[in-house]
């Protein structure tokens, strides 16, 4: 895949002055939506009152503040840091199909979170559980994804097709469910419970601590990948561009893996791994601003990535149905359609930015 290696911003400022105000007011709608909506039909007085006055019953307060709410505001938290972790990884391996599910690094988080369900947690005391144990699962997850940035960052140095690089990374992935596997075979019947039920996660089950977990890593991950957007200019631009602009590129790669390994890794570590919003929101935002510059198009990302995850979420409630349906089933039916829409735009995957 041949990869254009200017950095195009074709945005004028009046676009972007009306591309980000329309993309929060978009955000603030669907936030509210969910809350407003959901399996279980809710009058729209009887929210708003559990919102800001209260007196709409037991029942509503408890629906509204201590699930739909929450549950918002890890959608947002998960859109922004699946769709930031997917842009930098199309960036530092220049692949428009990179992403955390993608490339496997999804499957390396959630291999670090087994170690520490069903091969460690036996080992800790419930008190120090709970006061640890969600910054342990994060960190298990950080270090999984990080390892697996590595390894596939190893395998594009020698190998240079793109495709090659793509199938590894499904092998990787393959592999470690693999392991994964095994590891919960030989665990006991309550670690596999609590494995399995980690499996299972979606946006509406964190505890408080884990939303609160969530939140710093994600606002840690977010603040570092903005800063370091001049960095990611440089490495789009080439390794010999960077370095001739004086650039450290070993200590740059470092900065994005550990944004990226935040990022993705604290997401899979209380969510379960969710698909297709990585790779598909980094093009949505290119197609609205129309430039690859990163300083433009890591907010917009972050705002794109927020609102289609809150979609998605309101989709997979089926409001008023009383059922739900499965969260990544929903974000595969909103995400192939954009990577189907890039290799077509593509072809042979030439056209990258």
């Amino acid at each position: 895949m041949s990869i254009k290696t200017d950095i195009t911003n074709n945005t004028s400022p009046k676009s972007a002055w009306f591309i980000f105000p329309v993309l929060f007011l978009v955000l603030i709608v669907l936030f509210v939506l969910d809350i407003f909506l959901g399996s279980v039909s809710l009058k729209v007085g009887d929210v708003w009152n559990a919102l800001f006055s209260g007196g709409s019953g037991q029942i509503t307060e408890t629906i509204v503040l201590s699930f739909r709410l929450p549950k918002a505001v890890t959608a947002v938290l998960v859109g922004m840091a699946l769709s930031v972790s997917g842009l930098q990884m199309q960036t530092i391996f220049r692949n428009p199909m990179a992403g955390p599910d993608i490339l496997g690094i999804t499957s390396g988080a959630s291999l670090g979170v087994a170690f520490v369900v069903l091969g460690f947690s036996g080992s800790f005391s419930p008190d120090f559980l709970k006061s640890f144990g969600n910054w342990m699962l994060a960190i298990a997850a950080w270090i999984g994804a990080g390892a697996l940035m590595m390894i596939i960052l190893a395998l594009s140095i020698r190998i240079k097709d793109i495709m090659t690089i793509l199938i590894l990374g499904i092998m990787l992935s393959s592999g470690i469910s693999a392991i994964v596997i095994l590891m919960q075979y030989f665990s006991s019947e309550s670690l596999l419970k609590s494995y399995v039920v980690w499996t299972m996660g979606s946006l509406g089950n964190l505890t408080g601590n884990q939303l609160t977990v969530l939140s710093i890593s994600v606002f840690v991950g977010t603040a570092l990948s903005i800063a370091s957007s001049k960095m990611l200019n440089a490495l789009l631009l080439g390794e010999s561009y960077a370095k001739s602009m004086g650039l450290n590129v070993i200590a740059a790669r470092i900065v994005v893996f550990v944004c990226s390994s935040i990022l993705a890794g604290s997401v899979t570590a209380f969510c379960g791994p969710i698909g297709f919003i990585g790779i598909a929101v980094p093009h949505l935002g290119r197609l609205l601003l129309k430039t690859s510059d990163h300083s433009k198009l890591i907010p917009v990302t972050i705002m794109t990535g927020a609102a289609v995850m809150l979609l998605s979420d309101i989709i997979a409630q089926l409001p008023g149905s009383g059922q739900n349906l499965p969260l990544n089933a929903v974000t595969s039916i909103l995400g192939i359609p954009v990577v189907i829409w890039v290799i077509v735009k593509n072809r042979k995957f030439s056209g990258f930015y």
